[in-house]
């Protein structure tokens, strides 16, 4: 049944690309006490497990199994969210791929070619698509998440794909602080993350921050 446009309104929405583990799942399952939580992510088992999760503590959640590397998959879902609810209120992007460690001379092709699609081209194409939406809420907000790899030995793949990422995050930043949407950029503490343990291989994980923990940080800057 097709919901009023009151309920469309004064539904809460909030999108996590990247939701299936880490802080991306501890940020949708915090933010599934105040809003409808669209959780996007390619593991279909671990977003699941993400939404028994959000429902046991009363949330409610929007599976979306989906590649955000996929144009046509990101602006289907953009027009579906748009078509339910006609905004979004809150946007958490922890969608990200490391490649694996490399010398500079040394960076696989597929892997680089992969980085730049997920962590810069992606990023750029829901920029463009959530834009509109945000702007539709009354106070919308994105949030990203940078982090100091750029320029480290043997992370040119990694490093040099999130600097592009957070550029032109820091671009839409500046240009949006008049008009909105509020973009939020966090840099959070190390966390027990596979992707830390794939770039860390033996590190003593029981000195990283929780990932909870971190989804308190950023659920206070978006208070």
């Amino acid at each position: 049944m097709p919901q009023n446009p009151a309920h469309k309104k004064s539904t809460q929405v909030a999108l996590v690309t990247g939701a299936s583990r880490g802080l991306g799942a501890a940020l949708a399952l915090a933010l599934s006490k105040t809003h409808h939580v669209v959780a996007v992510a390619r593991t279909t088992g671990a977003l699941e497990e993400l939404d028994d999760r959000i429902q046991a503590q009363g949330g409610s959640a929007t599976l979306a199994p989906l590649d955000v590397t996929h144009e046509g998959a990101m602006q289907h879902l953009c027009r579906s969210v748009y078509d339910r609810w006609g905004h979004v209120d809150t946007w958490v992007h922890t969608a990200i791929h490391g490649a694996p460690l490399a010398p500079a001379g040394h960076v696989d092709a597929k892997d680089f070619d992969k980085s730049i699609s997920c962590n810069v081209t992606a990023t750029q194409r829901l920029i463009t698509y959530l834009e509109p939406l945000l702007a539709a809420a009354p106070d919308g907000k994105a949030v990203f998440f940078d982090d100091d790899a750029a320029g480290k030995s043997f992370f040119g793949s990694y490093g040099a794909s999130k600097a592009a990422q957070m550029a032109l995050v820091r671009s839409w930043q500046r240009e949006s602080q008049k008009t909105g949407p509020k973009v939020i950029i966090h840099q959070p503490e190390p966390m027990p993350s596979s992707l830390r343990a794939r770039f860390f291989p033996g590190e003593d994980r029981a000195t990283l921050s929780d990932a909870n923990d971190q989804a308190d940080v950023v659920m206070s800057l978006l208070a």
